[in-house]
């Protein structure tokens, strides 16, 4: 037999809750204010519900409500706000603060009021009490081998190659002027500040913008076609107040193209076998920037990010901030369950294919590394073989 509903009304619709006492299987205690509920909830049991009028002497429902969430042990009594009319301020206020359920008293159904009560009692009942279904969730965590190996690794390097990059360091600061680093937002397991050695120059947008104008001159009006995916604005940016972007300015040419933007559209252009731009010799890298980048040297400060525990030695690599947004299958997401790292296996296998990999690819070495971490899957000599082939690779021809 279902046991009876004990609810408290707060309110004085008397008319409303009257029923043949032999059919209901709920009773009910009317209070007429919400301070002679406060206190009658300070002392007896809490009730099974709480129906409350909208209108209340001296306040409103949703203000006893507000109160009720202030109280741990009444949280999780089910609330119904009962108005006398449909006001739409209060409905959505009602909504916004996640009261249980909204009724208008002349045409609501005392009988639909009592089966919403009812299913709110059992699904509101504290984790505690409820019947949890077992799940089987794949676990995946930083092994204490690898995070012991990260710090000694990332500090040992640092420590031997301080000298040196004191003289980077010095390098970038006589060629051009402003911060030796820059920072940037970075998303892996979570997001988090991304530091590198600065390899442009400062401020170099507006001279970049002088370049392209004066070599405009020589450019063929085929660029300046509607078909150019340049031509497109970014969508996100928009949406922005006027001079504001969503990502970096890069300028192409006549063009002026937002970081993100640009890359949307190179991996459509990717998709439809098209050519899409390529920079080559930007002016913005100085010369020591050049050397730093072909060196792979502008990455050692993220030994740093290691030692704080953002990045690991070996992971998959973390995403700048719009690219991370796109990337919302399950397929896809998985990829943020490993740790970012400095190196990993697709750039080991990047460089193993001279340079050629698809996305599909790459997402797909990123997923076969996360699985690296599940369970007890985890090696620490996997981590080790990356590292050791990625070492031939540090001194490379190109620009990256």
């Amino acid at each position: 037999m279902t046991p009876k509903l004990n609810i408290l009304y707060i309110g004085t619709n008397n008319t409303f809750f009257k029923i043949d006492e032999d059919t209901k299987n709920w009773s009910i205690l009317q209070i007429d204010n919400s301070i002679k509920a406060t206190n009658h909830l300070k002392s007896n049991p809490k009730p099974d519900a709480i129906i409350c009028d909208y209108n209340l002497a001296g306040n409103d429902g949703i203000f006893f409500f507000d109160w009720l969430q202030t109280q741990n042990q009444l949280q999780t009594i089910p609330f119904i706000l009962l108005a006398k009319e449909f006001n739409v301020e209060a409905y959505k206020e009602a909504f916004n603060k996640r009261i249980d359920d909204y009724y208008i008293a002349s045409s609501a159904k005392l009988e639909d009021i009592i089966s919403r009560i009812s299913f709110l009692c059992e699904h509101k009942k504290p984790v505690s009490q409820r019947q949890l279904i077992s799940t089987t969730q794949e676990v995946y965590k930083m092994p204490i081998s690898k995070r012991v190996f990260d710090i000694t690794v990332a500090t040992l390097v640092l420590l031997i190659a301080s000298p040196f990059l004191l003289l980077i360091i010095l390098a970038i600061r006589l060629e051009s002027k402003g911060k030796v680093y820059y920072i940037s937002k970075r998303v892996g397991r979570k997001t988090f500040d991304f530091y590198k050695l600065r390899s442009m120059r400062t401020g170099s947008d507006e001279l970049l913008k002088k370049l392209a104008l004066e070599k405009n001159q020589y450019k063929k009006e085929e660029t300046k076609t509607k078909d150019n995916p340049l031509n497109t604005p970014c969508p996100k940016c928009t949406e922005l107040p006027e001079g504001e972007t969503c990502s970096p300015l890069m300028y192409i040419d006549t063009h002026q193209i937002c970081d993100y933007w640009f890359n949307v559209q190179k991996r459509e252009a990717a998709k439809n076998n098209s050519t899409f731009v390529k920079i080559v010799d930007d002016p913005r890298v100085t010369k020591v920037g050049k050397f730093i980048r072909n060196t792979s040297i502008d990455e050692l400060p993220q030994l740093i990010n290691v030692i704080k525990g953002d990045m690991s030695i070996v992971g998959n690599r973390p995403l700048p901030v719009y690219e991370a947004e796109m990337l919302t299958a399950d397929a896809l997401s998985k990829r943020f369950l490993a740790p970012p790292g400095i190196t990993g296996l697709w750039q080991v296998e990047l460089r193993g294919k001279g340079g050629k990999m698809s996305e599909e690819e790459r997402m797909r070495l990123d997923n076969e590394y996360a699985d690296h971490f599940k369970g007890d899957n985890f090696s620490f000599w996997y981590d080790i073989k990356l590292i050791l082939k990625t070492i031939p690779a540090l001194l490379q021809k190109g620009s990256v």
